[in-house]
Parts: C-alpha cells; structure tokens; sequence
C-alpha cells in the first residue's frame, strides 16, 4: 500500500489539490503497479509565514514580488 505525502505553501484551489492527488495517484500506478484503490496520497498545507527559502518566508518572497 504506497503512500505518497506532499508539503506545499497553502494557496491551491480545491480542483487543483484534487488534481494532484489523482496525478500522483496514477503515477504511482504506472510506476510501482499498485491498485489505484491502494494508493495514499497525503497532503499537508503550510503557511506560507513558515515556510522558508534561502531564510526569507514565502510570504516576504511573495510580497516582494520574487516568488
């Protein structure tokens, strides 16, 4: 039972989480062959005030206009 766990910056539309899930999904399919009914996919949503690159938050980067 494959189980695939995904961190992103919150911000996504509810259709493009879903999205992804079923992305994903499908590439573990092809990939391992495992049952899609088998497949996990879990996503965990962050803020963006902690999440961190190069030591600035996302949400500086964003605010700036450099992400």
């Amino acid at each position: 039972m494959p189980l695939v766990q995904i961190t992103l910056a919150r911000g996504r539309s509810p259709e493009q989480l879903a999205a992804l899930g079923e992305e994903v999904t499908a590439a573990v399919t092809r990939a391992v062959g495992a049952p899609a009914e088998n497949v996990r996919v879990v996503v965990t949503e962050c803020e963006p005030e902690l999440w961190f690159v190069g030591g600035e938050s996302l949400s500086a980067l964003r605010a700036s206009g450099r992400r």
